[in-house]
């Protein structure tokens, strides 16, 4: 398994990721990627760094781990934790630390 960073996430802003579901699969697209303030107490293996992803169903999904597929970074796990809602669906965090 890889480990993901920043950098592999940032080009694909406002591209979709696809999770998979009991029942089939969702959309989601990726609308932020911010780096996070590192704790220097830690040795880290990559810089911190958090993603939010926008979902346009009218049902929430609950947080959890998803097998989620993207066309240039393949397929990975990664948790995912609803945060907000809009007019337009639903805003999903993932944090990398």
């Amino acid at each position: 398994m890889q480990l993901l960073t920043i950098d592999d996430f940032a080009p694909h802003l406002n591209t979709e990721f696809t999770a998979a579901l009991q029942d089939g699969e969702i959309a989601f697209t990726l609308v932020e990627a911010r780096p996070m303030p590192a704790d220097k107490r830690f040795a880290a293996l990559r810089a911190p760094f958090s993603l939010l992803f926008r979902n346009h169903s009218a049902l929430i999904f609950p947080q959890q781990t998803y097998m989620v597929r993207h066309s240039a970074l393949g397929e990975f796990a990664l948790f995912l934790v609803p945060i907000a809602r809009d007019a337009t669906g639903f805003i999903y965090q993932a944090v990398f630390n």
